[in-house]
């Protein structure tokens, strides 16, 4: 009797579901205390600190009024508006064309293309500014191609972003594209449809929703991009590189933090539009659809592949002239190769620079995956503290509106607050690890959320009615199940640590001084070559981790995951 009341009473299972209850609601305030030390407290100290004087004195709005009473504000609202509305109609008119010929065509060397689409992810958005000075510069190669422009302005603003950000644009088409329901187009072909008319009245308006959101993001990532702008964009002002000037070159942390506030706003819109748009999207296909298999059509898919040679060649051109500028001698006057450019001779500057990149990214990978799948698990699986959870979710979609240099800034007012027992990390690794981390919460705890709902919730409900620790169930199913997206959390937090600018560049010390900030620092000094070297040497480390990420990832996916194979 006793036996049977160990294993059978219904009092156990509620037990073992208070304690799971109990567990969760203490990992959920320690998720929620890291989103208020790496993004809330930050943001709300920018907004505090834009209403006060240098002295901390609450003054109101006389901030804004004195910011905006100058012409040179609204120069610069107007100067990011356009190279930002520029650049988004030049980059999802190129990526579209470039994701269509790869899901819709049957064109050679599609693979080959798809990961020559990406290469430009490997690098910091200075590194094609700088490339593009070696081209275009007062010393460049085709130079005289501008008929007497200038490339340091809104022109090199706009194609080094357009390099930068497009990559971003075609994994977010592609994916639009992929979805098609043949039916369609076989109707359309049925009623003798011409391409032309089949193209706008079927495929454009499948994929609005990808156009909206490619737009978005690129229109909020140049809109608040730092590293090309201070790179190539000379005297030409926009807001980015203000906040810098007031901040790094003046001092003034309340005027730093007003021009943050300007710059915050318009990201915050456009975050704002992109979830509204995302909220309308419908399935783009049913469960009567057939899957389009594109056909052979010769003169399309031989132009596509024209066209994507070409932005291929442009791409390689772009970034192997970087390279080459950091292996001559003396540009343009002596070109024979040399190492020197990579020994950094500039005062603060060295290969310890690089190292410490290494460094934060290794950590922000590797201590942002559990930390970030473990959020995302918190939010979706558990069934108690429905507010917390929904909470904790909010706020792990906030950082996709608050552009890194805004929060870097935040992060820098916040911990140097008088009293504030966490100022002992300013300038350390932690503070930029966690401060990067903030920054980046979003695209990874997305897609560890889309992960886990594709495992049932019953595992948790039965494993809770047998008496298993919901724990045992997290460590037992749902990490194997999830382990693809984890490896992919893993990679997105090194790839885009070892490259960031903006969000750190307020906050290191002398001894963690990253090389995405040594490099700007380089090219300050008049030592484009040497940044140049800099930023090659993020781009080789960046693709040897993801050579060895892929190995190790399907090494370990051949073990926890031959149940698929099997299936």
């Amino acid at each position: 009797m006793s036996l049977a009341w160990k294993l059978g009473a219904p009092g156990a299972a509620a037990m073992q579901r208070d304690r799971d209850d109990g567990l969760m609601r203490k990992l959920l305030i320690a998720c929620g205390l890291f989103m208020l030390v790496a993004l809330l407290l930050p943001v709300s100290m920018i907004l505090v600190r834009s209403l006060q004087d240098a002295n901390g004195v609450y003054v109101g709005l006389a901030n804004y009024t004195s910011y905006f009473a100058k012409g040179s504000p609204w120069q610069s609202i107007r100067n990011s508006l356009l190279v930002s509305s520029v650049t988004t109609v030049i980059v999802v008119v190129l990526a579209f064309a470039y994701a269509y010929a790869l899901t819709r065509t049957t064109m050679r060397w599609r693979g080959f293309f798809r990961v020559m689409a990406m290469v430009p992810l490997l690098s910091p958005s200075l590194l094609k500014a700088i490339g593009l000075v070696y081209w275009f510069g007062n010393q460049g190669v085709l130079k005289s191609v501008l008929m007497g422009e200038s490339i340091y302005g809104p022109i090199g603003i706009v194609m080094s972003c357009v390099l930068w950000t497009f990559p971003h644009a075609v994994i977010i088409l592609m994916t639009a594209l992929a979805l098609a329901d043949s039916r369609l187009y076989e109707a359309a072909a049925a009623l003798r449809t011409s391409g032309p008319r089949t193209f706008f009245r079927i495929t454009l308006p499948a994929v609005r929703y990808g156009l909206i959101g490619a737009a978005i993001v690129v229109f909020v990532n140049v809109f608040t991009d730092f590293g090309a702008a201070k790179v190539i964009g000379g005297s030409y002002s926009v807001l980015a590189t203000d906040i810098y000037k007031e901040v790094v070159g003046q001092q003034n942390f309340s005027m730093g933090a007003v021009v943050s506030v300007v710059l915050l706003i318009p990201a915050v819109l456009a975050f704002l539009l992109e979830r509204f748009v995302a909220s309308k999207q419908a399935a783009a296909l049913g469960s009567r659809a057939v899957a389009l298999t594109p056909k052979p059509r010769r003169l399309i898919d031989n132009s596509l592949f024209v066209y994507c040679l070409l932005v291929t060649l442009f791409i390689l051109a772009i970034l192997g002239m970087a390279q080459f500028a950091a292996l001559v001698k003396f540009w343009p006057y002596n070109l024979s190769m040399s190492l020197k450019h990579y020994t950094f001779d500039v005062q603060g500057v060295g290969w310890e620079n690089f190292v410490n990149s290494l460094t934060m990214a290794m950590w922000v990978a590797s201590v942002g995956t559990p930390l970030i799948f473990m959020g995302a698990y918190l939010t979706e699986k558990p069934r108690a503290d429905k507010l917390g959870r929904g909470l904790l979710h909010a706020a792990a979609l906030l950082p996709m509106a608050v552009p890194g240099l805004v929060l870097g800034l935040g992060t820098l007012l916040f911990i140097n607050q008088p009293g504030n027992p966490l100022g002992v990390l300013y300038g350390g690794m932690t503070i930029l690890v966690i401060n990067t981390l903030g920054h980046l919460y979003t695209v990874p705890h997305l897609t560890a959320v889309t992960a886990l709902k594709q495992v049932d919730r019953e595992f948790e409900a039965v494993g809770a009615s047998l008496k298993v620790p919901m724990m045992s169930v997290l460590r037992r199913v749902t990490l194997p199940v999830c382990m693809p997206a984890l490896l992919d959390i893993w990679i997105y937090l090194f790839l885009n640590a070892m490259t960031t600018l903006s969000a750190v560049i307020f906050l290191y010390g002398a001894d963690t001084k990253l090389a995405s900030v040594a490099a700007i620092h380089l090219d300050e000094a008049g030592s484009t070559a040497s940044a140049a070297a800099m930023a090659t040497l993020m781009v080789y480390a960046s693709l040897t981790v993801r050579l060895l990420h892929l190995g190790i990832s399907r090494l370990i996916l051949s073990r926890l995951q031959a149940w698929r194979t099997s299936a």
